[in-house]
């Protein structure tokens, strides 16, 4: 199996002041306290227009994100294809509500395809639906016989028209595209709307992905329908394959509502399914391809072993592995100096439009088990080993 501990490897992209820098910024969301009182301030201090767009660009931005801009993510994308990882553009702009803002997302991520186009160091884009539409109406439209008023149907067709848009960008410039997996209360809607652009763009190679989170106890025998039912209408399923990121309010939702959770019932099982639900596509490769979205090390080098036991080469591009910027670099570093295919989230956009995403990532590392701490243990370990040179 393969080992992650190699920190030289690792961290050999990053400089000593990077290392530092990546130091503190865990050291400070691995305290809960603290981070719970910096996004209180950050929340403040953007209401009250102080100056701390400065503080936030050269620390948690910094680190988590590749710059305000596609232009501004080159230096990110050539610094990550130096070490053959590739970058997925992802503008990380959230909670717009008029259509001349869902209009102006679906330019950018349009923008974003275009940047990938026959440019080996970006091999895949990436949105979010709720990046192009209200979430009301996602989440209305989840129950299929929903009654949507005619308005509601006129703006729900826009969303289709937008998302076609989009997806026709991609295979018209062959650039596979991962469709973001959201809450479970409007991931039927987005489901439909994935598969029904994989009939019309999948037909003769993988462009349209579907996101799959697996602490959903209804996803392996979800994924399992969905291959079988691509393999019977003639078009190619991809996957991008996750554990998930919104665990505590799919759980509160479930008991404020009163309905089943929709959540394993511990991590094991969520675990369990993952590496099930990789085996499961790598035998399914002739309709099915993968990318592993995971800063697990057990479920990396697994697949890792898996791959090797069915004889797949490491370079066989329907199967990736792929990390966000600034988290879990041993995992990137150390697989692609393996030469297996890695890639990395870099989210881009205005800082004070991202920063519920910078907030959901110290939310992350604060509540991971495990997360900050193996971070700091690995950054460590490399400052002193280079103090030891």
């Amino acid at each position: 199996m393969i080992s992650f501990n190699d920190t030289e490897i690792a961290f050999k992209s990053k400089s000593d002041k990077d290392l530092k820098r990546a130091y503190w910024l865990f050291k400070i969301v691995g305290i809960p306290a603290s981070a719970k009182f910096g996004k209180v301030a950050t929340s403040i201090a953007f209401k009250l227009h102080l100056p701390i767009q400065g503080a936030i660009k050269s620390t948690i931005f910094k680190q988590f994100c590749g710059g305000e801009t596609i232009a501004d993510c080159a230096e990110a994308i050539q610094h990550l294809n130096q070490y053959k990882i590739g970058t997925i553009l992802d503008y990380s702009v959230e909670g717009k509500t008029s259509a001349e803002d869902f209009e102006k997302t679906t330019l950018e991520i349009i923008a974003t395809i275009e940047k990938a186009k026959g440019n080996k160091a970006i091999p895949f884009a990436v949105f979010k639906v709720t990046g192009i539409t209200r979430f009301g109406l996602l989440e209305k439209a989840n129950n299929i016989n929903s009654n949507l008023s005619d308005s509601e149907k006129k703006e729900f067709q826009e969303l289709v028209e937008r998302v076609d848009r989009i997806c026709k960008k991609a295979y018209d410039n062959n650039v596979p595209l991962f469709i973001d997996a959201e809450d479970s209360w409007i991931q039927d809607t987005i489901d439909r709307l994935t598969e029904s652009m994989m009939v019309k763009y999948n037909k003769e190679t993988c462009i349209i992905y579907n996101t799959m989170q697996m602490y959903r106890h209804d996803r392996l025998a979800y994924i399992h329908n969905c291959i079988n039912t691509a393999k019977i209408g003639g078009y190619h399923y991809g996957i991008k394959l996750v554990r998930g990121a919104y665990m505590e309010k799919e759980r509160e939702r479930a008991i404020e509502k009163g309905y089943p959770s929709p959540i394993q019932a511990d991590k094991a099982a969520t675990d369990k399914d993952y590496d099930a639900a990789v085996a499961y596509i790598l035998d399914h490769l002739d309709v099915a391809s993968l990318c592993a979205g995971t800063h697990n090390e057990d479920s990396s080098a697994t697949l890792a072993k898996m791959m090797e036991d069915r004889n797949l080469e490491k370079t066989d591009k329907r199967i990736y592995f792929a990390q966000l910027l600034g988290m879990s670099d041993h995992i990137s570093y150390i697989l692609s100096n393996l030469n297996y295919n890695v890639a990395k989230y870099v989210p881009y956009g205005p800082i004070k439009e991202v920063m519920p995403y910078l907030l959901r990532r110290a939310d992350e590392n604060t509540s991971v088990s495990g997360q900050t701490g193996r971070e700091l243990t690995l950054i460590t370990k490399e400052i002193n080993r280079r103090k030891g040179k």
